[in-house]
């Protein structure tokens, strides 16, 4: 600035401020000179007088120009942009001060949840979208009613279905009425009617990595994680997150609307995660297609980030040498300095706010003190971020606990959680006086060791110790589609109904700071609704229509074919968590009112109050009346169990799994290991009793079928074994029931390692190998090992064993059919080939059927995990059935396995959802023997069943979520009780 230039801002006639005051904050930018106005207010003095004053001033503003001069002769020179007019202070560029005070002002604002009453219209609207008037619905508002107190809507009270009609306009709910006239809405309304059906507000995924992680998965699009270091708060899973993944279409098919996308669990400090909603472009009712259009709150009132705990940084950064973190310790510390870095950002910007506030900013000799790397985690310590942690273990807990204490942040979730039901007074200690809610699975456990130490009745616990449990889905771990599953099977687990259903709708939306537009059926809200075809908690329930900021998402919804809504009734006696087990050689039980067994002798007419069964020495002694029997027990203190709607059934069998060969799934020590280029039998690597197998025989899983790992994960290679999961050693009496069941390997993209460069190399050494077992036995050679794989090979070309292959792509199945075709040319005999896996078996329905090829569905609910799943049918309302469904109406013979152990739970639950969903292809037999009968069928095995002492007693029908097993039979001569 020139001596002139002063002069003229420094002149008594100048009456502006040198610098205008900041509107937000009122801090003056530099001090104003006194105006015109001041002057003006003086009498008019005499000439003398005025020539005195004059010369006085001019000698002021003369001393004032040369001491300005002399200052910035001292200071650096401030160069200016080209073009620039801006002015500078001690060297400082005064618009970039002026836009650090209005940082400062950003840096001190606490945000506030997003209002919904009172908006207009919802600001994802776009004009000329016609309202929506749904009619004939059964609504869950997600709220007790009016007048209820808290203590009283916690245990249920207030909560119920009502009979409602909603009214859907710019994007809002607008009415929630039991009979909303046509001619109080706009005229261009579309009428929708929900015939009764069940209305919910749209499903929330509180843990999802849709769109950073697109599916099917493939290393140029997997931006999950950023692992280039430890701590990293500083990515943002929005800059990776593509529209385009298919997999946000399928989600929304599964009725869940919005979904917090996060950053991975690879390092400690992930990164900032984005609430998004599953409308993409134009066709789902927005304005273009981009990240920032599937933003839920475009005014961007809350950020949201994501850390982990535990084993995940210690095996990636694990490594001596390197700077990440080898133990829970140094987890710990990368924690601590991070936030201390944060911290101490934080305190030279208040200090500087305040030093500006106090004596303006011609006194700053600074600019403020700004560092990216450390911006989010700061504006976390400024209340300004949400926090979700993935946590597991008390250690990891607590440790994290004391860092919200020690450096004063608050959290909203722990995710995974699966030990925070041993320690809710430790969650209670968080800093801010708000729990952490815990964001669960229901039942997936066992895949490493923080995993191990679980229980499926986690958020019945917490929720008892007035904890907020929440259920997510890890997308892609679990398909979020069905993440209302989770709450369906914690309702089963003991979780309230109400509780269940707020667990996947206002719980998070509340933990999200959308508790005033998401999750309720209430007007103001964002008109995110779900129409179904069946109660949501029960088995199979599927959107009829989705509604997202009012526009329908699906423009011709598949609706599958089901009987009248039944919706459930709260069963109180869910909430008793089942007792020890008790073991009996005698037991009698009343109230059975179906019998669905593999013996047609039993399976008899029953009576509305239904029959006896007498259970003696390892087998039914009477099924009936049984009056004499059930005198005689209660004489002889013999356990008499009285049952409600009694269900005696054959128990399951888990097949493609690998418990047996392994406990934890991480933990090589536990695991019988990989065999990619050995060949083995399972019998030689089998060990028992463990959590797997204990909770499979809880479940009714009494038998297994199991097979040597080929890479690790769902892959074979080797013999299978079958066993009794209740046995405690693999010398016990019959806990093998068949050495070697069948023959099995891999052909998925994990076969294309090491000396085997592509699938048709693959599929060729299998021809080869299977030629050259039949031309060993056409010309009698005697295998001298005959526990050898060529060995195994000749009694598949023969018909004697089962050549079972693990495979999804269509084009993989065709390959392996024309070799099975060109074998039984030559051998005049016919392999008998199972496909195990079958995502994309459905393609070749009728070619497998003709070749009379079973296929084992493992996952029964196949989704694009990967390239060779791409192709998988994800049933309603996207497409007219499942895998299941295709095969079933071509006459392939089916049956369900499981890509997962943990899944050793849901077999029934599975089956059910054939029986609920298939339109009467399946009845309550047929959908049993997909995890029973039909396995043996397939592998040309008897199956031990209940004249073996296989069986399972449960109260409701285990096709149903209601139903929970009260004993069980595991073929070693006992039964095994549950008490209440």
């Amino acid at each position: 600035m020139t001596i002139p230039s002063l002069l003229l801002l420094l002149s008594p006639s100048n009456t502006r401020p040198l610098v205008k005051m900041d509107e937000k904050s009122s801090i003056p930018l530099q001090e104003p000179v006194q105006g015109r106005s001041r002057w003006q207010r003086r009498s008019r003095p005499r000439r003398t007088a005025r020539r005195t004053a004059g010369l006085l001033l001019s000698a002021c503003l003369c001393f004032i120009a040369y001491a300005q001069w002399r200052q910035l002769q001292r200071s650096p020179p401030s160069v200016p942009p080209a073009g620039s007019s801006d002015i500078t202070i001690h060297g400082l560029s005064v618009k970039r001060l002026q836009d650090d005070i209005a940082t400062c002002s950003a840096l001190r604002k606490t945000p506030q949840d997003p209002i919904g009453l009172g908006r207009k219209k919802n600001s994802r609207y776009i004009d000329g979208h016609a309202p929506t008037l749904i009619k004939n619905a059964t609504v869950w508002i997600g709220e007790p009613k009016q007048g209820t107190s808290p203590e009283a809507a916690r245990n249920g009270t207030g909560y119920g279905w009502i009979h409602s009609d909603v009214y859907l306009e710019y994007g809002l709910i607008q009415k929630v009425e039991a009979a909303i006239s046509l001619s109080s809405v706009a005229s261009d309304t579309i009428v929708f009617d929900a015939r009764g059906r069940p209305l919910t507000a749209g499903i929330i995924d509180m843990h999802s990595h849709a769109g950073v992680g697109s599916l099917p998965s493939l290393w140029g699009n997997e931006d999950t994680n950023e692992m280039s270091a430890n701590i990293s708060p500083f990515v943002r899973s929005i800059d990776a997150l593509h529209p385009g993944d298919p997999q946000i279409q399928v989600i929304k098919s599964g009725g869940v609307t919005t979904s917090l996308v996060l950053p991975g669990s690879g390092n400690n400090m992930g990164g900032e995660a984005y609430v998004i909603k599953h409308a993409v472009g134009k066709p789902d009712g927005r304005n273009e297609t981009s990240a920032a259009d599937l933003l839920a709150d475009p005014d961007r009132n809350w950020r949201y980030m994501k850390m982990a705990c535990g084993e995940n940084a210690k095996r990636v950064y694990g490594k001596p040498g390197e700077a990440g973190p080898m133990s829970r310790m140094g987890e710990s510390w990368d924690f601590r300095h991070a936030f201390e870095q944060a911290t101490k950002v934080v305190r030279e910007q208040d200090d500087w706010c305040d030093a500006a506030v106090a004596h303006g900013l011609h006194n700053v000799k600074t600019y403020l003190p700004q560092e990216l790397r450390w911006e989010s985690l700061g504006a976390l310590l400024r209340g300004q971020v949400h926090l979700n942690t993935h946590c597991y273990t008390i250690s990891d807990l607590e440790a994290f606990i004391d860092h919200t204490n020690e450096f004063k942040f608050k959290l909203r979730a722990f995710h995974h959680a699966h030990q925070t039901f041993l320690v809710p007074e430790i969650l209670k200690r968080a800093y801010g006086g708000e729990p952490p809610a815990s964001a669960l699975f229901a039942d997936n456990m066992y895949y490493k060791a923080e995993a191990n130490v679980a229980s499926e009745f986690s958020g019945k616990i917490l929720w008892d110790s007035g904890l907020t449990p929440i259920y997510v889905s890890d997308n892609p771990v679990l398909n979020a589609q069905h993440v209302l599953f989770e709450a369906a099977k914690a309702y089963k687990y003991g979780l309230p109904y109400h509780a269940a259903l707020a667990s996947v709708t206002t719980a998070p939306a509340e933990r999200l700071g959308f508790g005033q537009r998401l999750g309720k059926i209430k007007p103001g809200y964002d008109a995110d609704v779900v129409v179904w075809d069946s109660d949501p908690l029960s088995v199979g329930a599927a959107p009829v229509q989705v509604w997202i900021d009012g526009t329908a998402q699906f423009k011709d919804p598949v609706e599958l074919d089901k009987p009248s809504v039944e919706l459930i009734v709260p069963d109180q006696d869910l909430s008793h968590l089942p007792g020890q087990p008790i073991q009996a050689d005698e037991v009698v039980f009343t109230g059975v009112t179906r019998v669905l067994l593999d013996e047609p002798a039993l399976d008899r007419k029953i009576s509305a109050n239904g029959i006896t069964v007498v259970f003696s020495k390892g087998k039914f002694t009477c099924l009936g009346d049984c009056e004499d029997e059930l005198q005689a027990a209660t004489k002889s203190n013999i356990p008499v169990i009285h049952l409600k709607n009694g269900y005696l059934t054959e128990s399951f069998t888990a097949f493609g799994s690998m418990i047996g060969l392994n406990a934890i799934d991480a933990e090589d020590d536990t695991d019988n290991g990989p065999n990619p280029n050995t060949f083995v039998r399972a019998e030689d690597g089998l060990v028992l009793d463990n959590q797997k197998l204990n909770a499979s025989y809880t479940y009714g899983v009494t038998k297994a079928i199991s097979a040597p790992s080929f890479r690790g994960g769902f892959s074979h290679h080797g013999t299978s074994v079958g066993f009794l999961t209740g046995a405690k050693t693999v010398v016990g009496h019959g806990t093998v029931f068949a050495s070697d069941v069948s023959i099995h390997y891999t052909f998925d993209t994990s076969v294309k390692q090491d000396g085997t460069p592509s699938i048709s190399a693959a599929i060729g050494s299998l021809r080869q190998k299977l030629l050259e077992a039949h031309a060993s036995l056409s010309s009698n050679e005697t295998t001298k090992d005959v526990y050898s794989e060529s060995a195994f090979l000749q009694k598949v070309v023969n018909g004697s064993l089962p050549l079972v292959i693990t495979v999804h792509s269509a084009d993989t199945i065709g390959a392996l059919l024309k070799v099975k075709k060109a074998v039984d040319e030559v051998t005049k005999a016919s392999i008998r080939l199972v496909i195990l896996g079958g995502a994309e078996s459905w393609l070749v329905a009728e070619e497998l059927a003709a070749a009379k090829v079973g296929v084992v569905l493992a996952p029964l609910q196949s989704y694009a995990v990967s390239w060779d799943q791409r192709r998988a049918l994800t049933g309603a309302p996207l497409t007219n059935g499942t895998a299941v469904d295709r095969l079933l109406e071509a006459g392939v013979v089916t049956a369900i396995g499981l890509e997962e152990d943990w899944l050793v739970r849901d077999l029934g639950l599975l089956a059910g959802i054939v029986y609920r969903n298939g339109g009467g292809k399946v009845d309550e037999k047929g959908a049993l023997d997909l995890v029973s009968g039909n396995i043996y069928k397939l592998l040309g095995l008897k199956q031990p069943g209940s004249k073996e002492g296989h069986f399972v007693i449960s109260e409701g029908s285990p096709l149903d979520i209601g139903s929970r097993v009260k004993a069980i039979g595991g073929g070693m001569g006992q039964v095994t009780m549950f008490a209440k």
